[in-house]
C-alpha cells in the first residue's frame, strides 16, 4: 500500500491518500481548509487517476474533518467510516484478525486491504485507530504520536482513558508502522523505546 501524506490547515493535520496500486484508494483525516487545498487534494487524485473507496475518520476534532464536505459534493456515495459516522467495520483483535466482513462490503469489492478499526479514547471519546494488520500499518489519529501523545485538556479528553488506549496499541507488532494525526511516523517498537507515556 502506498501512502501520500498531506500537511493541511493552520494545525498542520495529516490528511493520508492509501492507494493499493490498482487504482483505489482511501482517505484518512480529510482536513483541507480552504480552496487552495481542496485543489491540491483534487489534482493529486486525478494526476494519480484514483478512485477513492471510502473515508476513515479517526475522531472528530475539526482539523480532522473540515476536508469533509469536499468528498461529499465530488463524491456522493462515498461511506465515511468512523464512531459518528457508518457502522461495519471490524474491532480488531489478534484472536479473530481474519473477520471477514459482508460480501457487499466496499474493501472486499473492490480487492482493497480492510482496516479494522481499535477504539483508542482519551485525546476525544470518539477516537478510532485503524489497522491494517497485513500491511503493518497503523493511522493513530491523535492518539499516538512519535515520542508523543495528544493532549487531554481539550473536551472529550481524559488523561487515564488515553495511557489504557496506549497500551492497547503497544501489543501490535513493534514493527507496525504507525502514521499518526500530526507531525512524522513512527513505530510501535520505537515509541516502546522513546515515549515517555508509554
Amino acid at each position: 500500500m502506498h501512502i501520500k501524506t498531506f500537511y493541511f490547515n493552520p494545525y498542520r493535520e495529516c490528511t493520508y491518500v492509501a492507494d493499493n496500486g490498482q487504482g483505489q484508494c482511501i482517505i484518512v483525516d480529510p482536513g483541507m481548509y480552504g480552496d487552495r487545498e481542496e485543489q491540491r487534494m483534487a489534482d493529486y487524485l486525478q494526476t494519480n487517476n484514483l478512485q477513492p473507496l471510502a473515508i476513515l475518520i479517526t475522531h472528530t476534532h475539526p482539523d480532522h474533518v473540515c476536508g469533509l464536505n469536499f468528498f461529499r459534493m465530488h463524491y456522493p456515495s462515498l461511506p465515511v467510516y468512523g464512531t459518528n459516522f457508518e457502522q461495519g467495520l471490524p474491532i480488531y483483535n489478534r484472536e479473530q484478525a481474519d473477520n471477514e466482513l459482508d460480501k457487499n462490503n466496499v474493501f472486499q469489492r473492490n480487492h482493497f486491504p480492510i482496516p479494522y478499526q481499535i477504539p483508542t479514547p482519551g485525546h476525544k471519546e470518539d477516537c478510532l485507530c485503524f489497522y491494517f494488520p497485513k500491511e503493518g500499518i497503523l493511522f493513530s489519529g491523535d492518539t499516538l504520536f512519535q515520542e508523543s501523545v495528544g493532549r487531554t485538556d481539550l473536551e472529550g479528553g481524559d488523561t487515564d482513558t488515553l495511557l489504557r488506549s496506549l497500551q492497547t496499541l503497544m501489543q501490535l507488532p513493534e514493527a507496525t508502522k504507525v502514521y499518526p494525526g500530526h507531525a512524522y511516523p513512527t513505530t510501535i517498537g520505537h515509541e516502546k523505546l522513546y515515549n515517555p507515556y508509554i
